[in-house]
């Protein structure tokens, strides 16, 4: 692992930006693969937006011409830890009936919001919902729910970049690292 200070704060990497965009690109050919029907993207915000266009782009590599909409969940706030309770902050406003859906995540920690969303659209009506998750930390799940498509399995840290912040920084981070001196 490589650390780099920003800000004065030192953040160790744990996937590279290399890394991740291989593992992006597998993930879309894995969705293909799955020959999804009438697909609606579904990016859970904030968090996810990198990983979500990130893999949109790479879908198109893959032979895919998804239609997306954008829910924002929350159940976080400005802490590091679940509040438990799964907040919508902005619904779809796209009708998902006999649709296949994919949810992008940016993590699957408790899987609270994700089993929420899911939920959510399948009673919509939504054909299958399938979940993609950057990151799986598979030691605290609150909620029985396994992604269908995970890029990496992630240490027990509270993680930044690539889309996910500590109080809204480091969100720009082309890669995943951890802070090693918070303030």
């Amino acid at each position: 692992m490589t650390g780099i200070t920003i800000d004065g704060h030192t953040i160790e990497i744990v996937f590279s930006e290399a890394e991740i965009a291989a593992r992006v690109a597998e993930i879309a050919h894995a969705v293909a693969g799955r020959d999804p029907e009438r697909l609606l993207v579904v990016p859970v915000l904030k968090g996810s937006f990198i990983f979500a266009a990130d893999l949109l782009r790479a879908m198109h590599g893959a032979g895919l011409s998804p239609e997306v909409d954008f829910m924002m969940l929350a159940s976080y706030r400005a802490q590091t830890s679940s509040s438990g309770q799964v907040e919508v902050l902005r619904d779809i406003q796209t009708d998902v009936t006999e649709r296949d859906v994919l949810l992008i995540d940016d993590i699957l920690e408790s899987g609270r919001t994700l089993a929420f969303a899911k939920d959510l659209l399948a009673a919509r009506g939504a054909r299958q919902v399938l979940t993609a998750v950057l990151l799986d930390k598979p030691g605290h799940r609150a909620a029985e729910l396994d992604a269908d498509f995970t890029g990496f399995e992630c240490p027990d840290k509270f993680v930044v970049g690539y889309g996910m912040d500590m109080a809204h920084a480091f969100r720009e981070l082309p890669f995943v690292g951890y802070v090693t001196n918070p303030k």
